[in-house]
């Protein structure tokens, strides 16, 4: 589902460049949930972005779903990005003013897909998510983890052929992004939904099948949740 070869990112600071990432490699299968975790400024939030196409490499290569994402024009990467991927922010990026409902449709309008017959479906995603009820009800009436809630359903309205997480429950407590981290779970398990959730928390990376570890934008390790000494070598890492 995702290719990444030899990813290289620089930013100019006054006349030196700063190397970000440093020749980056990994795939990511369909259905899969990968956690990317890192040490502050290790480049793990630069990849999401760039893989979200909000960003472009400096050098190097990105496929989703077989599409060159690394060649594609910006007008090419918002429409990629509109029918194809999903985004969940640790801040949620919701419009206050709005309801639950007109939140979560807010993609199919922005890309001229909604009709009547999409009401249903709305409504049937955001009962999904355990909002029932709550259609009509303005996002900022609500708490932090029922509007996380209201940023799943939003993100994956337009069924996205991936879901990019960055800490998405960077401000919730340990309760409350449990429900949250079960919750993608639970869509990652039973629509085959692929998810890249970027994290700093070892207790979010353990919902995920594989956690890629970036160390000075390189790739340091990569776990499988299957390995029982997963718990030891993240310690090890983040020490």
């Amino acid at each position: 589902m995702i290719k990444v070869s030899n990813l290289t990112k620089e930013f100019m600071q006054g006349q030196e460049a700063t190397q970000v990432l440093k020749g980056v490699d990994f795939t990511i299968k369909e259905g899969e949930f990968v956690a990317i975790m890192g040490p502050s400024g290790s480049g793990k939030s630069t990849l999401l972005q760039l893989l979200g196409g909000l960003d472009v490499p400096t050098a190097g290569e990105i496929e989703i779903d077989g599409k060159p994402l690394h060649q594609m024009k910006e007008k090419e990467r918002t429409i990629f990005r509109r029918q194809k991927l999903g985004f969940v922010f640790q801040n949620y990026q919701l419009l206050p003013t709005l309801t639950v409902e007109e939140n979560v449709a807010f993609p199919l309008h922005a890309d001229g897909k909604w009709t009547s017959e999409h009401s249903q479906a709305v409504n049937d995603l955001i009962d999904s998510v355990g909002l029932k009820g709550l259609n009509r009800k303005r996002v900022n009436l609500l708490s932090g983890g029922q509007q996380q809630r209201v940023a799943i359903a939003r993100a994956l309205v337009h069924n996205p052929t991936v879901l990019l997480a960055d800490e998405p429950t960077g401000n919730l407590d340990r309760a409350k992004a449990e429900e949250i981290l079960a919750l993608l779970s639970t869509f990652h398990r039973k629509d085959k939904q692929t998810v890249v959730m970027v994290t700093h928390d070892i207790f979010a990376a353990g919902f995920a099948d594989r956690i890629i570890l970036f160390r000075d934008g390189v790739i340091d390790q990569v776990i499988s949740r299957e390995d029982r000494d997963y718990a030891k070598y993240l310690a090890n890492f983040l020490a």
